[in-house]
């Protein structure tokens, strides 16, 4: 039976069959059908797909009506118009093949994209395109693939694809299991495995997690645990759990199970990370605590297709005393890295689409503190080596950055992608009326100060720094303070105590927010 393509991969196939050579990199959510996409690409010539785990190289062949060849450990290709690789078999088989041999390269979870292996595979070939495909918005290193990959040129994320009926919603859930972790240290772009194996995987805490597990979860379970002893010892406390190594021969046969009901859940190591589908997973049990966002948003990505038999995922966050770690949690699936000061994690539950996100922007649209924005803003500056001119932006919790100018108009510059860049919109009264397309953020951020130069003189003492803090400082108007008045009476909101002690920055803001 021919496969029906929906609407938006339908409409990244035109964009990539328009393109007539480079690297340039698709990011579509977990669950949206990255395989169909580049499955259906016109080919010019043969194909070469990269992957780095053994079920990605072979999980795409029934997308392909045509020749399809393997490189991997006992297998080699000859020919096929199709070839996937393993990274590690290929780079040490470029011998084989010719440097033109392939027209258009797709690497898959293309945020790997940037290790050496990859690079030597790159650099040997001289395709016509090459195309990248991740779910994952950015890697926990914060190391770019501008290197690689000269720009997005497609992307669907995790909140549209839930607002659009092609991912399933999230119900977040925290659970004290105990877990105490403050004294694990950081280890690169996550914990040291070691410690942290030591600080969770005990006979009490492996209970705690199997009886969260008989209390909360719903269906078909996955368990993500921190070493495959841990999965060993969670899986032995519960009734008809199997576990799944790397050293687990029969995996196809036991997910085949799982899908079938005939195992009610599974407990892994690493494995169900990237590429693995199996649409019946009811609930995602973390019982394996991260800093690493890419690899949380993958583990929570293996229960977000659709079901007919589930309605929404579960997702049971196993949770303790983290100290200074900055552990994450459901908001980070949505690129949300800072939770305003007035939610803690504690208070992530429920669903994440409406009643988290609607939560978070509410905090975040509150009056904000002047003195920790700065702070952000020069962190920002530090961190990236960047110049923002000194415009006065606001750092909202997804990274973006957002200037108002007055007369209900904002600038917005959105949080640097996986490539380094970003790019820049005004709207006025809720139309956009100008954009700025993607480039480098540097480039971006001079670009929206030479806009603001040229086109907003009169409203200077809105957006540069140095006269915000000098007007900004003055108390706040008669007509301010009245104004404020009524926007919060006509608004119903009971949060905002307004007096006299109000700055004029302060009465700016709300009256921003409010109006």
């Amino acid at each position: 039976m021919e496969l029906k393509l929906r609407d938006y991969q339908q409409e990244c196939i035109e964009i990539i069959n328009g393109l007539e050579s480079g690297s340039y990199l698709v990011a579509v959510a977990t669950g949206l059908g990255k395989t169909v996409i580049f499955s259906h690409i016109k080919r010019r010539g043969r194909m070469l797909i990269l992957s780095h785990r053994e079920e990605l190289v072979w999980q795409p062949k029934k997308y392909f009506k045509c020749t399809y060849g393997v490189e991997q450990a006992e297998h080699h290709s000859s020919g096929e118009e199709v070839v996937s690789a393993s990274v590690q078999s290929l780079v040490r088989r470029l011998d084989s093949f010719a440097p033109d041999e392939f027209d258009i390269i797709i690497t898959d979870e293309a945020h790997h994209a940037v290790a050496e292996t990859y690079r030597q595979i790159y650099e040997y070939f001289t395709s016509r395109l090459h195309i990248g495909f991740t779910a994952t918005p950015n890697r926990a290193d914060n190391v770019k693939l501008g290197e690689v990959f000269s720009k997005i040129i497609y992307e669907r994320n995790l909140k549209w694809g839930i607002k659009h009926g092609y991912l399933s919603d999230i119900k977040c859930l925290q659970v004290d299991i105990g877990y105490d972790i403050s004294d694990v240290s950081k280890q690169g772009d996550d914990l040291n495995l070691s410690q942290l194996s030591h600080a969770v995987d005990t006979p009490l805490l492996n209970q705690a997690v199997a009886a969260a597990y008989r209390e909360y979860a719903v269906g078909q379970t996955l368990i993500f645990t921190a070493t495959v002893q841990h999965a060993h010892h969670i899986a032995e406390l519960i009734d008809g759990a199997v576990v799944v190594s790397a050293e687990t021969e029969n995996r196809a046969e036991i997910i085949e199970k799982f899908t079938n009901r005939e195992i009610p859940c599974l407990v892994n190591c690493m494995i169900f990370t990237e590429g693995t589908d199996m649409p019946l997973i009811e609930t995602v049990i973390i019982a394996r605590p991260t800093r690493n966002a890419s690899l949380y948003t993958q583990m929570v990505g293996r229960g977000l297709r659709l079901h007919p038999d589930k309605k929404v995922l579960q997702l049971i966050d196993c949770v303790g005393i983290t100290g200074k770690l900055d552990i994450c949690t459901a908001p980070d699936l949505f690129g949300i890295g800072k939770l305003p000061k007035n939610i803690t994690k504690e208070k992530i539950q429920g669903k994440l689409l409406t009643e988290i996100e609607d939560m978070i922007e509410a905090e975040a649209n509150r009056q904000p503190d002047w003195k920790i924005n700065v702070q952000l803003i020069q962190l920002f500056e530090t961190n990236g080596k960047y110049d923002t001119h000194k415009v006065n932006y606001i750092i909202m919790p997804d990274g973006s950055m957002i200037c108002s100018i007055g007369e209900k108009r904002v600038i917005k510059v959105r949080a640097e992608d996986i490539t380094g860049n970003s790019y820049a919109y005004m709207v006025h009264d809720k139309t956009i009326v100008w954009t700025i397309p993607a480039a480098p953020m540097q480039e971006i951020l001079d670009a929206v100060y030479n806009r603001l130069v040229c086109d907003y003189q009169r409203a200077k003492y809105l957006w540069d720094l140095k006269l915000v803090k000098r007007w900004g400082a003055l108390p706040a108007s008669l007509s301010q303070i009245s104004y404020l008045k009524k926007l919060i009476h006509k608004s119903r909101r009971t949060d905002i105590q307004v007096d006299h002690n109000l700055s004029k920055y302060e009465a700016s803001v709300l009256i921003g927010q409010l109006a």
